[in-house]
């Protein structure tokens, strides 16, 4: 079994941080992920990360993991870890490679997956016209009709991205459009788009067709509207993949986000948390709080190692 000074599952901006700051702590260190770039790598345009006039996010998140690498972070992508097990003197990863880890203390960077609306015909048209990545499947929709759920930032990039291969764009938001989660930016964006059509009240009830999605229902106040879709992409904002945490019994607020102090520490001790998945960068979630609280989650759980060698 490998043993390392920390373990940091997640391979995003907070783990991948995370991993930097401790190799220039001198830590050895091992990053787990899904994902490069996590979320990151789903973006469409990014204009807000320090040094980036605009940058793709998959551009971004390739910068990550070269800056982590050339740093001496050990990087295991795109398998997932299975179980954590507390020990005495650290705690034993497994992970779907059939490897086992140790690591001396953990930081849980492991962000938060694309939440489902739970509707009629969701799962089972899911892949068939249903898509939860606009940047992954909108070369599919080209001269294409489609839509976007959702009022955040991501539904409207999305709509935005969307809008260069498709004929017509619906954006469906539930609420007024004085309620949308969206920065005014990408509003403005979406609203000079000749290609978008906003449309707010709008309630998804149910996905329809036979093999593939044919139209979606809405209620908008009590009204129904049927759109003949091609394609629809749902952006409704995400859920904390906590569940690893939870079994070592580290706390989390009612919607499963793990509650962290100041320095990204968690009430089980060795246990450090960074990013989305985290109650801190979940009030603002930006890929340059994630890194943030990677760092800090780093510099902790290196002051963590010295206090515990000297006891």
């Amino acid at each position: 079994m490998k043993t390392y000074d920390v373990i940091i599952l997640g391979s995003g901006p907070a783990g991948l941080t995370a991993g930097i700051y401790a190799s220039r702590y001198n830590m050895k260190n091992l990053v787990i992920g899904k994902e490069i770039g996590g979320q990151v790598a789903e973006s469409y345009e990014i204009e807000n990360y320090p040094g980036f006039l605009k940058v793709n996010g998959i551009e971004l998140a390739e910068k990550f993991r070269e800056h982590a690498e050339r740093i001496g972070v050990e990087l295991i992508p795109f398998i997932n870890v299975l179980d954590i097990q507390k020990k005495r003197n650290g705690f034993v990863v497994k992970a779907e490679n059939d490897m086992e880890y140790f690591g001396k203390c953990v930081i849980f960077a492991t962000g938060a997956r694309k939440r489902k609306l739970g509707i009629k015909g969701e799962d089972r048209l899911a892949g068939r016209g249903i898509s939860y990545c606009a940047i992954c499947d909108a070369p599919f929709f080209k001269n294409k009709i489609v839509g976007v759920i959702g009022g955040g930032d991501s539904a409207v990039s999305a709509a935005v991205l969307l809008a260069e291969h498709a004929k017509k764009v619906y954006l469906l938001y539930r609420r007024e459009k004085g309620k949308m989660r969206a920065t005014p930016y990408w509003v403005m964006k979406a609203e000079k788009n000749k290609k978008i059509e906003m449309v707010f009240n709008a309630v998804p009830k149910e996905f329809a067709g036979k093999d593939k999605l044919e139209y979606a229902l809405f209620d908008c106040k009590g009204k129904e509207l049927k759109l003949k879709l091609d394609g629809i992409f749902v952006e409704v904002g995400t859920k904390p993949e906590s569940e690893l945490a939870k079994k070592l019994g580290v706390r989390t607020d009612e919607r499963g986000y793990i509650i962290v102090n100041h320095d990204m520490s968690t009430n089980v001790k060795g246990v450090f948390a960074a990013g989305d998945v985290t109650t801190g960068s979940n009030m603002f979630a930006q890929i340059i709080t994630a890194a943030s609280e990677g760092a800090i989650a780093a510099e902790s759980s290196y002051k963590y190692i010295k206090q515990t060698s000297r006891a």
